[in-house]
C-alpha cells in the first residue's frame, strides 16, 4: 500500500506521522511558535522534509487557526489550508470534524468543520479500533476528554467554546500552562498563599522540579528566555509564589510543586467524572490515553477506576515510535483514516 502522511498544525507544534497498511511507521514533532509568523510552518516542514516525501498521499488536521496571527478562526483556516496546499500539492485531504475529508475548497467554504475539530479525528479511529473508550488526550497546553460508544465519538460540544462549557475541553496542559492558570493558592512553608499571575513559570518547572518530566517533552523556550536545568526551573517557579529560590529548601519548593500538580489533576479528574455523568459509558470501557502528558493520565485511569489503553498500541505503532505516536494522536490518526477513506 502506499505511505499516507498525517499531519496536525498547532499553534505550538507541527506534528507529523506516516501511516501504511493499518500501522504506524513514523512520528515526529517539531516546535513550531506559529504565532509568530507563517515562515515558521515553513521552517518546520523542511525539518520533516525526510518524512513528507516518502508519502504518496497527504492528510491534515489543524487547531492553529486559534493562535494569535489570525484576526479570527476562519481566516486562520483558509490561510493554513492554502500554506498546506502549496507545500504538500493540491490533492492534500483536509479532516472537516464530522464530515471526515474534504477538499481545499470545501475547507474554504466551510472553515468551522475544519477548525480545531482535531480531537474527532483521534476519537473517531479510537471507536473505529476499540468501540467503546474514554479518549484523554493531554498536550502541551489543553486537555480534551471524549466519549467514545459503539464505535462513534459522542461528544456534546464541537467547537472549543461550547466544549469549554462541557468539560470536554480544559485549558491545562504537560508544559505551557502558566502555573497561575492551574490553581490561585497553594500552600508554601504551612501557609496558604496567592500565586502571581505573570508568566513566571509554566508546568513544565512544576513537573520538572517534581523529576516527572520527560527529557524531551518540551522543546519550547521558558517563560525567562534561560535553561531548563533544575536550578533554574525553581527559580522561575520561586518568583511564581513572589520569592527567590534561596529562600527556602528544595523539599519546600518540591511540596508546593506537588500540590500545583496534584490540582492540574485533580480538575482533570473532576471534568472527566462531568463527562462520564453525561454520556455513561460501560463500566469495562477503558481510558485511551493519548498526548505527551500520558503517563499522567494512564495514573489517573487508576482513580477513574478504568482499565487503560495507550492510542500508540491503539495505532498498531512500530516499537521505534509507539510513544511518539501516542503522544501525536491526531497526527496519527488523520493518517490512518486517509488510508481507509
Amino acid at each position: 500500500m502506499a505511505v499516507t502522511a498525517g499531519y496536525d498544525v498547532g499553534g505550538a507544534h507541527l506534528k507529523v506521522a506516516l501511516a501504511e497498511d493499518g500501522r504506524t511507521l513514523a512520528v515526529k514533532q517539531i516546535a513550531c511558535p506559529l504565532w509568530q509568523g507563517l515562515d515558521r510552518l515553513d521552517a518546520a516542514f523542511a525539518q520533516v522534509a525526510h518524512l513528507t516525501g516518502r508519502a504518496e498521499c497527504h492528510a491534515a488536521t489543524m487547531t492553529g487557526e486559534m493562535c494569535e496571527l489570525f484576526p479570527d478562526r476562519r481566516t486562520g483556516v483558509r490561510t493554513l489550508v492554502d500554506r498546506l496546499i502549496s507545500i504538500l500539492g493540491p490533492e492534500t485531504r483536509i479532516w472537516m470534524g464530522p464530515r471526515e475529508f474534504g477538499s481545499a475548497q470545501q475547507a474554504h467554504q466551510d472553515p468551522d468543520r475544519v477548525a480545531s475539530t482535531n480531537f474527532l479525528a483521534t476519537a473517531t479511529l479510537v471507536g473505529k479500533r476499540l468501540g467503546d473508550g474514554l479518549l484523554i488526550d493531554m498536550g502541551s497546553t489543553t486537555t480534551d476528554i471524549i466519549p467514545v460508544s459503539d464505535g462513534r465519538p459522542c461528544p456534546r460540544g464541537s467547537t472549543d467554546g461550547v466544549r469549554l462549557a462541557t468539560s470536554e475541553l480544559v485549558y491545562t496542559g504537560f508544559t505551557r500552562s502558566d502555573v497561575a492558570t492551574v490553581t490561585r493558592d497553594v500552600t508554601f512553608k504551612d501557609r496558604v498563599q496567592r500565586l502571581a499571575a505573570g508568566n513566571f513559570a509554566t508546568v513544565a518547572d512544576v513537573y520538572r522540579i517534581l523529576g516527572e518530566l520527560p527529557h524531551d517533552a518540551d522543546d519550547h523556550d521558558t517563560s525567562d528566555q534561560r535553561g531548563k536545568s533544575l536550578d533554574e526551573s525553581t527559580a522561575r517557579f520561586a518568583r511564581s509564589l513572589g520569592h527567590d529560590s534561596a529562600d527556602a529548601a528544595l523539599d519546600d519548593w518540591r511540596d508546593a510543586a506537588r500540590e500545583i500538580a496534584d490540582q492540574q489533576m485533580r480538575a482533570i479528574r473532576e471534568a472527566c467524572l462531568q463527562v462520564l455523568t453525561e454520556t455513561p459509558l460501560p463500566v469495562d470501557a477503558p481510558v485511551v490515553a493519548a498526548g505527551i502528558g500520558a503517563s499522567l493520565i494512564e495514573t489517573l485511569s487508576k482513580k477513574l477506576a478504568r482499565p487503560c489503553r495507550t492510542f500508540g498500541n491503539l495505532a498498531n505503532g512500530t516499537d521505534d515510535c509507539r510513544l511518539w505516536a501516542t503522544r501525536c494522536a491526531p497526527a496519527v490518526a488523520v493518517a490512518l483514516l486517509a488510508e481507509t477513506n
